[in-house]
Order: structure tokens, then sequence, then C-alpha cells
């Protein structure tokens, strides 16, 4: 959306300059004169045009929209008309791309249309997850109610995800250090050390050899490293692009022996906690399954509940059903039909949630401790190997040269 000047009046006689994002000139001084503002002038700004090359600048981060769903929470239990809060929340957003978005969910509401329809045109950003619970609010009235149980359910997701990251940021820098170092050690050092020590015509040491070797045997395959690494780049990009392409990489993760089962617990985790959202907001277990199943991460476990719907219709439970997916454990098909049995369904898929997202991190905790010793380890055994392939042919170059 463009920016727009304006030059404006208000009833006392008195003119200022307010710049404005929106869609159109009819639009922006439509928008002023709602507010008892003169409209004297409306000019294009075309300082303010925005350029965006790069696809992580379009990106909505889940703090902004968590932080936009607590103000209009807090709108609407001030007695904010739903209309009214959106202005006011949009006014102040300084994400451009989220701001761009939510004038058009505006628009849409000026419009007519209702809040869970006006996200509804945007589930591939927010999830049909938030746009079932807007509905569930608008249906039972309860609308703040309805976003302060998802904010509760994103801050959880957001935790989980935010704990992952920082649990395997310490591991990936490491990693990336000993590459660094190795390329070093084996484009640069050796190869010019090499030439040095043959000046003295001396025989290099075992150790210093089997490095050298292998430094130039790196150099000369660099190349067709280089391309191997770009054609499954390539190759990655193209099998994405498709569904069946996305089903069978996701497929392939779960064959990696400790991922497999982070992958299933978190899907499992997120699956239950969602579920249980929209059970409390009042949805009915057949739509909220069908809901629930894309906000697992992995594309073929969402394959594998395809047919849940159709089990719950022809009368069987959900433990049942999901014991046919194949991935739930046990533990968590127990728990559920005790609370099918109890009739506290939404409080035993909360437990579920929970359980399982401990055994994640406890799980990643202990991936963590067992990849940061023997990193440090492979890092150490690299600068002993570094250091008597340089210094062992120095003590050789003395006795030569004696």
């Amino acid at each position: 959306m463009p920016y727009f000047t304006c030059r404006l009046a208000t009833e006392g006689g008195k003119t200022f300059s307010q710049t404005i994002l929106a869609s159109s000139l009819d639009e922006c001084r439509r928008r002023f004169e709602d507010e008892g503002l003169c409209v004297l002038s409306v000019q294009r700004d075309w300082k303010q045009i925005q350029v965006r090359l790069l696809p992580f600048a379009k990106k909505i981060k889940e703090r902004d929209f968590i932080m936009f769903n607590q103000e209009l929470m807090a709108l609407i239990k001030a007695g904010y008309p739903i209309l009214r809060g959106m202005e006011v929340i949009v006014s102040r957003i300084k994400n451009l791309p989220f701001k761009e978005l939510l004038m058009d969910v505006e628009k849409s509401i000026r419009g007519g249309k209702a809040l869970s329809e006006s996200f509804a045109a945007h589930e591939s950003q927010f999830g049909r997850v938030y746009t079932a619970s807007l509905m569930a609010g608008e249906r039972s009235g309860n609308l703040a109610g309805a976003i302060s149980r998802y904010l509760t359910y994103a801050r959880t997701v957001a935790q989980t995800k935010s704990r992952i990251r920082s649990a395997l940021v310490y591991p990936t820098l490491l990693i990336v250090f000993a590459l660094i170092l190795l390329t070093i050690l084996v484009n640069f050092i050796l190869p010019r050390f090499a030439e040095f020590y043959l000046d003295f015509e001396a025989k290099l040491p075992a150790i210093s050899r089997g490095l050298m070797s292998f430094a130039l045997a790196v150099r000369r395959q660099s190349p067709v490293f280089l391309v191997l690494v770009l054609g499954m780049i390539i190759a990655y990009i193209i099998v994405r692009r498709k569904e069946e392409g996305r089903i069978l990489i996701d497929r392939l993760k779960l064959r990696i022996p400790f991922a497999r089962i982070i992958f299933i617990e978190s899907g499992v985790s997120l699956y239950s906690r969602t579920l249980g959202l929209l059970l409390e907001a009042g949805i009915s277990l057949l739509q909220a399954i069908g809901i629930a199943r894309h906000a697992v991460p992995n594309r073929y476990l969402v394959r594998l509940t395809a047919r849940c719907q159709d089990r719950i219709k022809n009368g069987q439970s959900l433990s049942e059903t999901l014991s046919e997916t194949g991935f739930f454990p046990p533990l968590s098909l127990d728990m559920l039909r005790i609370g099918e049995t109890s009739a506290n369904l939404e409080g035993m898929l909360a437990e579920v949630a929970d359980f399982y997202e401990g055994r994640i991190r406890t799980r990643i905790d202990t991936l963590v401790s067992l990849i940061e010793p023997v990193i440090i380890i492979f890092m150490g055994l690299l600068a002993a190997a570094m250091l008597l392939s340089v210094y062992l042919p120095i003590f050789n170059i003395i006795q030569v040269a004696q």
C-alpha cells in the first residue's frame, strides 16, 4: 500500500499535515472525514516508498501478532467496537507488511464482514486455528475470552519453539566454528607451509603428509563438491514446490533416529493442545479435528490424520480414531480414554500436550548435552592435528639445518 500526505483542518481552523498508509486517495480522504476533519489536499508521498527485495522482510513476527491480539482483547473488554479497536491498533503498527494486512482486514470489517471472516482471507499467515477461535468467540458472544484462550495457546507454542532454537544455538555455533577452522587449515595454512618446507628438501612427518594430501584433495575436488551442493539445493527447492514432495521430505525426516521421536512427540503435543483449545472455545469435535490436524508441522503426519473425521462420523471415539493413525503413543491414547470416560476431554488434551512438551524439552537437553562434548572433542583433535602438523616439521627443519 502507498503512503499519502494529507493537508487537514480542524473545526477551529487549525491546519496540519499527516502521512497515512492507505489503499487509495478516496479511502484516505474518507478516513479523515470520518474523524470530523476537513481534507484540504491529498498527495502521494513518494519519499516513503519501501522496496522489499528479501522474502523474509514480509514475514510477520509472532511477537507482533501476539501483541496485536493482546491490545485487541483489551479494547474489546473496554467496550470498544471491533472496527474502532482495529483502527486504534493499526495506527500504531510499525511493521509495514503486518500493517497492510491489518488494513485489509479493517477494510473487510468496514464492508460488513465479521472479524473471523476478515481474517479467514489470510489463513496462510495466521492459520486456521486463529480464525476458528475467533469464529467460536463470535458465536458464543465472548470474543475477548476466545482471544485470551488463543493467546495462552500461542504463547505456549512460541515458548516451545524458542526453547528448541535456544538449545540448538550453541552446538550450531560450535559446528560452524569447527568448519571455519578446518577451511582455514586446509586452504591457507597447510598448502603454504608445504611450499616453505619443500625448500629444505626434507621429508615431512606422516601426520603432516596426511593432512597435506587431504588439503590438496579437498582443493582439487572443491568445484565438484560445490556443484553437488548446488544441485542438491536446487533439487530440494524443486521438490518442495509440490505437496507430494513436501510430504516425502517430511517422511524422510521421520527416518532420522533421534529426530523421529522429537518430530512425533511435537506433533502429538501440538495436535492435542490445538484440539483442546478448539473444544474449549465451543467448536464441535468433528470440526475441531479437521482444523487441529493442520497444526502438526510434519505433513506426513498430517496425511495420517486425514481420515479422522470420517471415523468420528462412523461412531468411533477420539482415542480409537487417533490409535489408527499409527503415531500417537499408547500413553497419550490411554490419557484420552480417561478424558472421554470422565467427560473432561479438553482438560486431558491439555495434560497430554504438557506431558509431551516436557518430554521434548528433556530429549533436546539430552541431545545438546551429548552433542556439545563430541563437538568440543572434535575441535580439540582438529586443533591438535593442526599444531602437530605445523610444529613437527619445524623440529625436523632444525635438525636438517644443523
